[in-house]
């Protein structure tokens, strides 16, 4: 809780991931996936309950042993490919609305951002609650600047790619861009459901809440994977974690 407001902590996880078959429950430096979500989440010092939203039951059961709720199966038709991340949000809130349970501020947590770590969740929080925004997002650096980058013709001429006020100027000199990173979603619950586009987040008083590149991998495919396990791996050979 913050403020007087309860929190609420949504980890959505379907069991139907494509790229990397069972992702949410592969294993992570000895844990699954998922599981690196919801302990952070519960290390949260304004939190009030850490839900997980799923249609699978393994996932349900590693939810529950690492100390999630799942108050309830997600249904087959709210797991689908075309499912958004707002639709999750949206059944989940208004679920446990139904059964009495209501809360004032969400945030979402993807559990394919593992890196993320407690002090982000508070921290974000608190970004929302002393700016008085209406939700706030995680974005981090981007990694090549999008200065050098440019769609490509049919003949793949490379005569248009660069503008002429990026030919010969060196990369540090360009500004800094910043990208989505996918890993926090914090928003007023009263504002959410009455937008008319869910897009408006990005719009209307929303700040951004900065990361590291490092704890900003998103697990999407096997070579993310591979990735985070060798950052892990490495950290904690430098005592790091």
């Amino acid at each position: 809780m913050i403020g007087n407001k309860r929190l609420l902590a949504i980890i959505p996880a379907r069991g139907g991931s494509k790229r990397l078959p069972r992702k949410n429950i592969l294993d992570l430096a000895g844990k699954p996936l998922i599981a690196w979500t919801i302990e952070a989440a519960l290390k949260s010092m304004y939190i009030d309950r850490v839900v997980v939203s799923t249609d699978n039951d393994e996932i349900a059961s590693i939810s529950k042993k690492y100390g999630a709720d799942v108050p309830f199966m997600r249904p087959a038709e709210m797991a689908l490919d075309e499912t958004t991340s707002i639709d999750t949000v949206l059944h989940t809130i208004n679920t446990l609305e139904s059964l009495g349970d209501k809360y004032d501020v969400m945030i979402l947590l993807q559990p394919t951002s593992p890196l993320r770590e407690v002090s982000d969740i508070d921290n974000s929080i608190f970004q929302l609650y002393e700016r008085g925004d209406k939700s706030v997002v995680s974005v981090c650096e981007v990694e090549h600047s999008p200065l050098w980058a440019n769609t490509l013709p049919e003949d793949h001429s490379m005569d248009d790619f660069l503008s002429d006020e990026v030919i010969n100027r060196r990369s540090q000199d360009f500004p800094v861009y910043y990208r989505l990173n996918g890993a926090l979603y914090v928003v007023c619950i009263k504002i959410l459901l009455t937008m008319r586009e869910p897009t408006l987040l990005l719009k209307e008083s929303c700040s951004a809440y900065i990361m590291p590149k490092e704890r900003s991998i998103d697990v999407d495919t096997k070579l993310d994977l591979l990735y985070a396990r060798f950052y892990i791996n490495n950290s904690l050979l430098k005592g790091d974690c």
